[in-house]
């Protein structure tokens, strides 16, 4: 790291602060203006700003340009074109031009596409996303960007939620108009994202093929000590993992990400990092940027950045979790609560309709959050249960409670003041705590959304957000016609109907599975089981009306989710039949043939009774593996794509427990350096 390594911020952005440098102000202010959706860019004000892109670039050793995009793979995708080419006469020149910046051209014909995109029909475009600052990687200038199809479908991330940016700013403006706000012209989704991620050896990972094929460990006994004893929490960071650190945060700051925190988590060689609040789709980009830069310079320090939920049993898996809230152009938050909650009406607008939006489409919320690597994590160790709720804390609890009977309410509870030390003053108390066991939480002056998973890209998760919360407040501003004298009138038979879903208690108790039951909230344990909400009715409705996807994209997206499922269960049974039938059993046959002839030379009862152990579990271990083999391919034969996934999930689940199960009792009956593979104690105690 350099010595003032702040001074290297933004060092590798194109950002606003460079934009005032290099382009003429006229040029300056088209570009300010088009973002604000007040006038959009002509090709002289594109021809400017790529100018400067290319000068600033080439000042920075930049020699190639891409457009960066996000297609429906949850990986970050590009193209390198370079800037050098040869002129009329066949000279070498650097060139650039609007239409360069704006617009890519790409085959691109191998990314999902859930039947979007023909062969014959394969070309897909990427259009800069002029919001998002364009940044230096390498020797390359990357232009982030939304990738469509020839006929205009969303083939990447990015697209869908742009478009629902504006609904929830749209519909937000329209509520904030008849609340009497006439100065809000927009309204933005502001979001921090949390990224916990595991830091093992690198060689310890390219010795295991499930760590290098699936990102996470398919067998592994329990060791001696995990996390009970919590001593890796917020412990001291070590010394290897702080010089990391150090170089990823120097990278990202000169990316222009705030990288602002870091820290142990609870299980060990578990890690966290957060960043500053920024516009969704920023955020959403900056996250990429995060993981891709945890991943890389983990390499350069001899490690691997593990971003699976759940990497090993028995300690915490990784989320993502995403802080957002609402922001008005005229800067005010819309879930601050300010100083007398019960009196800010507009914030208790806001939050029911959050309130009645979370609970319409919980299910949605539930798939969106995931992918198959959620399951393993959901449910415990601070991870909440995939049944959603939202906790709103003990004050705005009884705010709602006193709103659900009466539009007139009383002052809440009286503050409750705390003294921590002599020393100090008394304090107050926050307003609510962060309830570890609930998925929806509110935390002061946001929410946080706690179930989505490590690995995902978090574009689909503020998708859904937005346009959950336009369909809402849409509908709240059609109510407060009928109602325009007294929103508070709305905000009660929002929560006669829908105040089922907030739960304060522990999400974790066994009781709230039968409570929620009764409450008829979903319980979807699997992420398969969520993948329906994709094209439920009322979902197809949302994205369609708000015109954020089409009843086709969602197909596409549903298609997709379904033969992504596939192809990690297929991944996952076909690394553990290889890791046992070359790995494991032969060991096993080693310590038989090994302890059968120490045997012959004695009487010993206990070396008789290893031998059979090892004799029957080897047996075991490849009956357990004909009969997943047999039920693999069984299920691949099925022709539907949503059968064969919801067949392979069901089916194949218990395979894949009974052979960890028998894979775990070899590790336990083997000698340590007849063991084949590195062991949890090895990878996670042994750094």
């Amino acid at each position: 790291m350099t010595d003032k390594p702040y001074e290297c911020f933004g060092l590798k952005c194109f950002d606003e602060e460079t934009m005032i440098k290099y382009l003429p102000r006229p040029v300056y202010t088209k570009w300010k203006q088009s973002i604000h959706k007040e006038e959009p860019m002509d090709r002289e004000t594109a021809d400017a700003i790529a100018h400067a892109m290319k000068t600033w670039a080439l000042e920075n050793g930049a020699t190639h340009y891409s457009h960066w995009f996000i297609p429906m793979t949850g990986s970050s995708a590009e193209k390198h074109d370079a800037f050098l080419e040869p002129d009329s006469k066949g000279d070498p020149i650097f060139r650039f031009s609007g239409k360069n910046l704006i617009k890519g051209e790409t085959d691109g014909s191998s990314f999902p596409n859930g039947g979007l995109r023909q062969t014959f029909e394969a070309r897909g475009y990427t259009y800069w996303d002029v919001s998002s600052p364009v940044f230096l990687r390498g020797h390359v200038l990357f232009i982030p960007s939304v990738f469509i199809s020839f006929h205009g479908d969303s083939l990447d991330e990015k697209a869908p939620l742009l478009k629902s940016m504006d609904a929830m700013s749209q519909a937000s403006k329209r509520v904030l108009h008849a609340l009497g706000d006439t100065d809000v012209q927009s309204v933005r989704q502001m979001v921090g994202l949390e990224q916990e991620y595991f830091l093992i050896k690198k060689e310890d990972y390219f010795s295991r093929d499930d760590l290098l094929f699936t990102g996470r460990t398919l067998f592994g006994a329990r060791p001696p000590k995990d996390q009970e004893l919590v001593g890796h929490y917020y412990g001291s960071i070590p010394s290897h993992v702080v010089h990391y650190m150090e170089d990823v945060n120097e990278e990202l700051w000169k990316l222009g990400i705030y990288s602002k925190v870091e820290h142990n988590e609870v299980a060990p060689c578990q890690f966290e990092i957060a960043v500053v609040y920024s516009d969704a789709n920023v955020a959403v980009d900056r996250n990429m940027l995060v993981m891709e830069t945890l991943k890389r310079v983990a390499l350069k320090h001899d490690m691997v950045a593990l971003l699976h939920e759940k990497p090993f049993s028995y300690v915490n898996g990784s989320g993502k979790h995403n802080n957002f809230s609402l922001v008005t152009d005229t800067g005010i938050n819309l879930f601050d609560p300010g100083a007398v909650p019960h009196e800010n009406i507009r914030f208790l607008v806001f939050v029911c309709a959050l309130l009645r939006a979370v609970e319409r489409h919980s299910a949605l919320l539930r798939f969106a959050a995931s992918t198959s690597g959620n399951d393993q994590r959901l449910g415990a160790s601070e991870a909440p249960p995939a049944i959603i709720s939202m906790f709103m804390g003990s004050e705005l609890e009884e705010i709602l409670n006193q709103l659900e009977h009466s539009d007139v309410i009383s002052k809440a509870s009286d503050k409750v003041y705390y003294s921590p030390l002599g020393s100090l003053k008394e304090l107050p108390k926050d307003s609510s705590d962060r309830n570890r066991t609930s998925p929806f939480a509110f935390t002061g002056s946001k929410f946080e959304f706690r179930m989505p998973g490590s690995s995902i890209c978090g574009a689909f998760v503020n998708t859904t957000l937005n346009a959950i919360m336009a369909e809402s407040l849409e509908q709240f501003a059609d109510e407060l016609e009928q109602n325009p004298d007294n929103p508070l009138l709305v905000c009660q038979s929002i929560i006669k109907r829908h105040k089922h879903i907030i739960f304060n208690g522990d999400g974790y108790h066994d009781s709230w599975v039968e409570e929620a039951r009764r409450r008829n909230l979903p319980n979807l344990n699997r992420y398969i089981d969520s993948t329906a909400a994709l094209l439920y009715p009322k979902t197809l409705d949302l994205f369609c009306t708000l015109k954020i996807l089409s009843s086709r994209e969602l197909e596409a997206r549903s298609e997709i989710s379904y033969e992504r499922h596939i192809e990690t269960l297929n991944t996952e049974v076909r690394t553990f039949v290889s890791m046992i039938r070359r790995g494991l059993l032969p060991a096993v046959v080693d310590e038989i043939t090994r302890t059968s002839q120490t045997q012959v030379n004695t009487s010993s009862k206990y070396l008789q009774g290893h031998v059979n152990k090892c004799v029957q579990l080897a047996d075991d271990l490849s009956d357990a593996l004909d009969a997943c083999e047999k039920t693999l391919a069984q299920c691949l034969g099925i022709d539907s794509c949503k059968d064969r996934a919801i067949t392979m999930d069901k089916n194949l689940r218990p395979h894949l427990i009974h052979l960890r199960d028998l894979c775990d009792e070899v590790e336990l009956l083997l000698p340590e350096k007849s063991y084949p593979y590195p062991t949890y104690t090895e990878i996670l105690f042994k750094v």
